[in-house]
């Protein structure tokens, strides 16, 4: 890894704020409206980055025009996070030989990165693999696939960058359990990865040692989207903390015997900031020492949940905090549709 960039919208927003605006929009239709204050709070987000002005929200009343404002915002963050892991990085547009682009929040055809490509200048010889539909696993598993390109190609430079604008596919009708807990809990945001080969100029990040991709059969139903017409839905089951309770402890454990390590050997933990019910089940699952994922319940009371861009965020944390020295072994752990799971095993 040679750099990380992130950028988050400049429209920040209390969460207490928030909550006043979901309690005026649904007193008019919910019976309980303090049970709404209650499952925005137990989120435990303090706030969060919006894409566009709180005002700006209530006249966007069709799918279409959730995805122009998607489109134009996007285009602006992700030039930015492109533009702070070059510089962080040393390098230029044109230096990036292949960009990986993933999203979950809007579409466009052509993808938002041909519009990048532009906007910077990019090589018109450039690869590119536009992906949609991964959710919030994404950000763990764009960072496998940008390592396995870099694995054919050692000598080129791959980039991830993932926009995630949340609060754009917000279902303003649905007051559905899901859909209350997802309108507390996602947020807005940015971040463009950097890898190259380990013998590059300028190679100075973590190494990505080997990954796992998991698909569990039949388990369509617990995350995703039901397209309908006015937009993507959420689809969160209560099911998901089961799932991962009763499988993440071998997964890990199996991957990591593949490497002749165990969890004893990972220092730093960059898990997907999914909300408090994952992060505890995650910690309790895995066995954790107390504190191993304060980087993740840090990102999600800053931030909220960032779908994709997740990892991303907590991965630039980690590496501007300096806590990581020679030999450290870190894990990255992504969950989405599917139900999947991508584990990422990262040494210093």
């Amino acid at each position: 890894m040679r750099s990380v960039g992130t950028t988050l919208p400049s429209n920040w927003v209390d969460q207490e704020t928030l909550i006043s605006v979901f309690r005026e929009h649904w007193a008019r239709q919910h019976f309980n409206v303090e049970r709404i204050e209650e499952l925005h709070r137990s989120v435990q987000v303090g706030g969060r980055y919006l894409a566009l002005p709180l005002e700006e929200y209530l006249p966007l009343e069709r799918f279409s025009e959730r995805n122009d404002a998607f489109n134009r915002v996007s285009l602006d963050l992700g030039e930015q996070a492109v533009r702070r892991a070059l510089d962080a990085a040393g390098l230029r547009p044109r230096d990036v030989d292949h960009l990986f682009f993933v999203t979950v929040t809007g579409i466009a055809v052509p993808s938002i990165d041909t519009r990048i490509i532009s906007a910077l200048g990019m090589r018109k010889e450039i690869k590119r693999t536009p992906i949609f539909g991964l959710g919030c696993v994404a950000g763990a598993t764009g960072t496998a696939r940008a390592a396995d390109y870099i694995r054919a190609y050692p000598s080129e430079v791959a980039m991830l960058l993932s926009v995630e604008l949340c609060s754009l596919t917000l279902q303003r009708e649905d007051l559905s359990i899901a859909n209350i807990i997802a309108s507390g809990l996602f947020g807005d945001g940015a971040a463009a990865v950097l890898i190259g080969g380990r013998d590059q100029d300028g190679a100075k990040g973590p190494q990505v040692v080997a990954t796992r991709s998991l698909v569990f059969p039949n388990t369509e139903e617990i995350l995703g989207w039901e397209i309908v017409d006015s937009g993507f839905k959420i689809v969160l089951s209560s099911k998901l903390t089961d799932l991962v309770r009763a499988n993440i402890l071998a997964e890990v454990d199996s991957f990591l015997a593949t490497q002749q390590i165990d969890r004893t050997h990972i220092k730093h933990w960059i898990a997907h900031a999914g909300g408090p019910k994952v992060l505890e089940t995650l910690e309790g699952a895995l066995e954790l020492p107390a504190d191993a994922l304060a980087l993740s319940w840090r990102s999600l009371k800053s931030v909220g949940n960032l779908s994709s861009a997740s990892v991303m965020f907590i991965l630039d944390d980690l590496l501007k905090d300096n806590a990581a020295e020679p030999g450290d072994y870190g894990m990255m752990i992504g969950m989405g549709p599917g139900f999947s799971v991508e584990l990422v095993l990262l040494k210093w």
